[in-house]
């Protein structure tokens, strides 16, 4: 048994997905067996790291969540990012994070969706949200402008994930290439020289041996030790053989002891 600090599992593109926990522990082994996973009843915040009582946008405590630039407006909606006029929580963190290129992507996850992130954030981003297939839509200098097509998009495609369907889905008859030709006749012409003309389509797939039927969240809070057979691995969620889906990145910040 070892007592770890939860964050985002960080998920390696093969075939399947090798995920890792706090970088070291492969939790692809773990599949097929029995997890436990055991609340201490300790929280820490992720950014400054001092003992909280509850957490804000993924493990985050209030002083931070309202002053970190991880938590700013624009992270949700990069239309709204100032980091091109100079502002923003920390100029410098924007410099390194959102004055960069971006891409505008689409990709199938309950369904095709549109969305935002940093040029080495793919396929990782993808991953993240359970994806199984991904393709680029725009290169933008900064992330502004990537939100500005994002929003020009959102009235014809949603930017959301139903992340329940997406968990209960395997596979979907839904065509990247059709969609990416359809919504670029949407762009008008300030914004078309950032089009990406690379049509390759990324095939994700996930170590699951065998999908829900129906999806029950189960949270720390209400349930501090989960003790069951993890089947699967998808998006930042561990899957179980009774139906319970755990989030793994809502949990940033909480001591468990993982055996």
């Amino acid at each position: 048994m070892s007592t770890i600090i939860l964050s985002k599992m960080k998920g390696i593109n093969k075939s399947p997905v090798q995920y890792f926990l706090n970088q070291s522990i492969n939790l692809n082994s773990y599949i097929g067996q029995e997890v436990s996973i055991e609340f201490t009843g300790i929280i820490f915040c992720s950014n400054c790291n001092r003992k909280i009582k509850k957490t804000f946008f993924n493990g985050l405590c209030f002083p931070c969540f309202k002053s970190s630039p991880e938590a700013s407006e624009c992270i949700i909606k990069p239309e709204l990012c100032e980091a091109h006029l100079g502002r923003g929580r920390d100029i410098e963190w924007e410099k390194k994070n959102h004055l960069v290129e971006h891409y505008v992507y689409l990709s199938a996850t309950s369904h095709i969706k549109v969305g935002v992130t940093r040029f080495n954030q793919i396929p990782s981003r993808w991953i993240d949200q359970g994806a199984t297939l991904g393709i680029l839509f725009c290169k933008t200098p900064n992330r502004y402008l990537a939100g500005c097509i994002e929003v020009a998009l959102k009235s014809i495609i949603s930017d959301k994930t139903a992340w329940q369907k997406m968990l209960k889905s395997c596979s979907f008859n839904l065509d990247l290439l059709e969609k990416k030709s359809e919504l670029s006749t949407q762009l008008d012409s300030s914004l078309k020289n950032y089009f990406v003309n690379d049509n390759t389509i990324t095939e994700i797939k996930y170590p699951i041996l065998k999908y829900p039927n129906k999806i029950r969240s189960i949270s720390l809070d209400k349930t501090p030790n989960i003790k069951s057979t993890l089947i699967g691995i998808k998006g930042q969620y561990l899957i179980f053989n009774d139906d319970y889906v755990f989030n793994v990145r809502k949990h940033s910040g909480y001591e468990v002891k993982l055996n």
